[in-house]
């Protein structure tokens, strides 16, 4: 592969991720932080644009970090309706969707696809994203649920989890288009995955509030009891639960993997109970997925910052080391992954692909 020079953005709540790679080398990486009192002046994300980016520049300006002669700038492609996994090039509709949140989840992301576009615009690049959050590649027997006209569809860490696989495959001297794994991504929130010949056929909708508790999510609840929960509350409270107040934090107030797992060394049995069930939860949700993979799984691929507690690994090579091999990689790759998805296009080793705009799941011909 060639060492093509690609700069990466991936927009947070006050801070910006950026990332220049040649080739596989990173030159250069930051979290540039965005002051949040200046932030709060902007009624919608599309106002932070041009903030966001001079503040990129400055840092960038400051650190003498040139970006003359890339080759791509990718973006985190956050807003954009359902879509099969890839790279796809930054047009018109992708900042139309992105900007205004097009999948109705309003998150910093959104801005990715913008600020990328506006980069390459300047130093001639092209401009993309990669495997965005909402890919959707789910089998036909994921979809149906038990009440008519609603379907399930996924929410993942599409990027981490689809470059942990690609990584992973290589080192079997294989393609991820020739293997079959279960993947988890394991932090503040937790994906678990099934992996079918290089698409992610099954998985668990962790904006919705499926799969395993989290630091800060719920994860799956009997409907009953939920509702019996929301008796007394309103829905933007409960809803809260599946992406920021579930979890450790609702339990204990705290969202810090580490700060529980100290609290539980010390004897807090709470804090224990909580840190062993949220794997137990993995480990069940990695079995479910094994079941889709009908057995025939490579692997089993951890990925994600708690990847770095080595007991939390232990737990799942000993309750699921007889489906697979587990492996671990401790950390994220979203910034290599946007760079390796960019490299792969420019190298002629995989399509671009044009972003339509539309779900890429219409409901069955056969319910019409």
């Amino acid at each position: 592969m060639n060492a093509y020079k690609v700069f990466t953005v991936n927009p947070g709540s006050t801070s910006t991720k950026i990332a220049l790679f040649e080739g596989e080398k990173k030159l250069y990486s930051a979290n540039v932080s965005h002051d949040a009192e200046v932030l709060a002046q902007y009624k919608s994300l599309g106002e932070q644009l041009t903030y966001r980016k001079e503040t990129i520049e400055n840092l960038l300006k400051e650190n003498q970090v040139d970006l003359e002669g890339l080759d791509a700038c990718v973006g985190r492609g956050g807003g954009l309706l359902a879509m099969d996994g890839g790279t796809y090039e930054i047009d018109e509709l992708v900042l139309e969707h992105s900007i205004r949140a097009a999948n109705g989840v309003i998150h910093p992301a959104c801005l990715g696809p913008s600020i990328a576009h506006e980069f390459a615009e300047t130093y001639g690049a092209k401009a993309y994203v990669v495997n965005p959050p909402d890919v959707d590649e789910l089998q036909d027997l994921a979809r149906l649920t038990g009440i008519k006209g609603v379907y399930r569809g996924v929410h993942l860490h599409a990027l981490n989890l689809k470059e942990t696989a690609i990584r992973h495959a290589e080192t079997m001297g294989k393609k991820y288009e020739e293997c079959n794994f279960v993947v988890c991504h394991i932090g503040g929130g937790i994906s678990v995955s099934a992996h079918r010949k290089g698409k992610m056929v099954d998985g668990f909708d962790i904006v919705g509030g499926e799969g395993p508790m989290a630091p800060t999510r719920c994860g799956s609840i009997a409907v009953a009891d939920l509702l019996k929960y929301c008796a007394d509350k309103d829905i933007k409270t409960v809803k809260q639960l599946c992406t920021r107040n579930g979890g450790f934090v609702n339990h204990l107030g705290i969202s810090d993997a580490i700060e529980l797992t100290k609290r539980a060394e010390n004897g807090d049995r709470y804090a224990e109970m909580l840190w062993n069930t949220m794997i137990y939860q993995i480990e069940k949700c990695i079995g479910s997925m094994a079941t889709v993979l009908h057995g025939k799984v490579d692997g089993i691929l951890l990925g994600g910052g708690m990847v770095y507690n080595e007991g939390l690994v232990a737990q799942i090579k000993d309750t699921c080391e007889w489906i697979a091999p587990v492996s671990a990689y401790p950390g994220e790759f979203e910034m290599e992954a946007m760079a390796s998805g960019a490299a792969r296009v420019l190298d002629g080793k995989e399509t671009v692909k044009k972003y339509t705009g539309v779900c890429n799941f219409q409901g069955f011909d056969f319910e019409k």
